[in-house]
């Protein structure tokens, strides 16, 4: 599968959904865990602004690089994030997407205003 650094230096993300854990299965309630580590896993929603144009994306995180101090409509930083392009066939049906994943989740700054 296919892995995309996102390159973040010039973004600005904004908190718009608190983390939450990440749900594999809905009727069982069933919480994902990383295939690698057993590490329980969380989303949080964030809209992406970069040059004039923004996105409301999911990223999931592992659960312990949750950070304390995260505020919904405040800004953070996702350190390691990286996009990886999906597709799958449900009840018939092509789907495809992006999923979002990056290795923490912490309080951000806002960007320093340009002097005019």
């Amino acid at each position: 599968m296919r892995v995309i650094r996102v390159e973040t230096s010039s973004a600005t993300f904004l908190l718009t959904e608190a983390p939450a854990p990440k749900v594999r299965d809905r009727q069982t309630g069933e919480i994902a865990k990383d295939t690698l580590s057993g590490e329980a896993l969380m989303t949080v929603g964030v809209v992406f602004i970069d040059e004039g144009e923004s996105s409301l994306i999911q990223v999931t995180i592992p659960e312990s690089g949750v950070t304390d101090g995260l505020t919904v409509g405040a800004p953070v930083s996702l350190p390691g994030l990286i996009a990886r392009p999906w597709e799958s066939v449900f009840n018939g049906q092509q789907r495809h997407g992006i999923a979002y994943r990056a290795m923490a989740v912490a309080p951000g700054v806002f960007p320093m205003a340009e002097a005019v």
